[in-house]
């Protein structure tokens, strides 16, 4: 065939005979001159490259508990320092990569898991919770701290400091202004919150101590939540001028959150109502309003209206409900 092809190219010409036969050109020019068959790559050893044994040999020196912890370049120097000469930094590195060694030589420090607080009252004085809150002072870089302390189950703020060296005095303050020594006092991981000194109040006391996880803010959604409603406030200053000022606007404030405010979460009360019980005979009387609103005009609702139940207990991280966490609101 290929004869016979070449034979018929002064007739008819190299393009017009591979279009007749269906031949790709570079086909026919391929066959013509078959490129000349190549023997396989022999394996390049570099001259310099480490023997096996010696490869071995320097992993085993990386590994040894003098130098298990050590990088590289640090094993490369003391060792040079004392006069041996193994190979190169860059080929410690390449040994360990090739023994899937190459990541962090260091023991890694391990911490014990965390658990999660789970905290529930379902009363007053049960379980308090307290957090610290900066404001911005009359300067850059100034600023006023704001130690609250809170009860969970009415939101009731039961003290508020300046100095995070008061904690021990602001903890024994507040117990003995309510009477009542909680069964629990929850915080997050602060140094003032986790002193010494705080420590062995609550124990002297007989008080549990219970503390957030590391990075976690839900943990303490009370504070949170009650630290954005102070913020919130539109009166709530950019800058305070001074301490004295800063002091005046948060006695203010914590007379009207405790006394005016209603808060969502406890039934639309004010926290002052829940923590000394009068809350049910506030809600009696909303209920007495509302049936006889519903009897002057019942075409107004759509159902037999009701005032907002108040809630039984107050939970820290209930775990019904961990896994659908919903935002608390003041």
């Amino acid at each position: 065939m290929d004869q016979a092809f070449t034979g018929s190219e002064s007739e008819l010409g190299i393009t017009a005979a591979c279009r007749l036969t269906g031949r790709a050109r570079a086909t026919h020019y391929r066959r013509l001159r078959p490129r000349p068959v190549r023997e396989p790559r022999r394996e390049q050893v570099q001259p310099s490259a480490l023997k096996p044994e010696e490869r071995d040999a320097v992993l085993e020196l990386m590994n040894t508990p003098e130098y298990a912890e050590l990088p590289p370049a640090q094993i490369w120097a003391r060792e040079l320092d004392a006069g041996r000469y193994h190979c190169s930094v860059s080929t410690m590195y390449r040994i360990l990569r090739e023994r899937g060694q190459s990541g962090e030589r260091r023991r890694q420090a391990t911490h014990p898991a965390k658990t999660v607080p789970e905290l529930v009252a379902d009363g007053p004085s049960q379980v308090f919770t307290w957090d610290i809150t900066k404001a911005a002072g009359p300067r850059k870089g100034i600023w006023f701290h704001a130690y609250v302390i809170i009860d969970i189950f009415s939101r009731y703020i039961v003290e508020l400091a300046e100095s995070a060296e008061r904690a021990e005095e602001l903890i024994r303050e507040t117990i003995a202004r309510n009477g009542v020594v909680p069964e629990t006092v929850h915080a997050d991981r602060g140094t003032s919150m986790t002193s010494k000194k705080v420590s062995q109040l609550l124990i002297d006391l007989g008080v549990t101590r219970s503390h957030s996880r590391p990075k976690v803010s839900n943990d303490n959604p009370y504070s949170e939540a009650q630290f954005k409603t102070t913020k919130y406030m539109s009166d709530y200053p950019q800058r305070f001028d001074s301490l004295a000022h800063a002091r005046e606007w948060f006695d203010a404030f914590i007379s009207y959150y405790n006394h005016e405010h209603r808060h969502s979460g406890i039934g639309l009360h004010t926290p002052a109502s829940i923590h000394f019980g009068t809350a049910d005979e506030v809600r009696d009387q909303r209920a007495v309003t509302l049936t006889e609103a519903y009897a002057r005009h019942p075409e107004r609702f759509g159902r037999r209206p009701r005032p907002p139940e108040i809630p039984k207990t107050a939970w820290i991280n209930d775990p019904a409900k961990r896994r659908e966490p919903t935002p608390q609101t003041s």
